[in-house]
């Protein structure tokens, strides 16, 4: 079964939508990029329209930016602190945007989503 991004056959409450066209190939989407800690590993996508996604698998380090100075630097990941996307993706240290790690400066939120953007950026908490 292909993943499609059409509306759903059902509503909330069960109801059955009337089926008035098929699946379509624009209609298609993508497994979920599930960015890790790790040597760093990306992969330029064509998407829809020819434009291009940088997808980020995996990483070891972030751009971190200190609200109060306004200065970044990039620093290496010590370790994973949690993820409050949903529970999976806390047990499994997946990073999403929201997502908190371990610096040499502190605790980071990261504010990218590196499944789209091919980077890493977060802010100093």
């Amino acid at each position: 079964m292909a993943r499609s991004q059409a509306r759903s056959k059902r509503r909330y409450t069960g109801k059955k939508y009337k089926r008035f066209s098929k699946k379509r190939k624009r209609e298609l989407s993508r497994a979920p990029i599930e960015t890790q800690i790790g040597k760093e590993k990306k992969k330029k996508q064509r998407v829809m329209g020819g434009n291009h996604k940088l997808k980020l698998f995996s990483s070891s380090s972030i751009n971190v930016t200190d609200p109060k100075t306004q200065k970044t630097q990039k620093t290496e990941i010590l370790g994973f602190e949690e993820n409050l996307a949903t529970k999976d993706f806390n047990r499994r240290h997946i990073l999403t945007k929201g997502a908190i790690v371990k610096t040499d400066l502190g605790n980071v939120k990261i504010t990218s989503r590196p499944g789209q953007d091919g980077q890493l950026n977060g802010v100093l908490i």
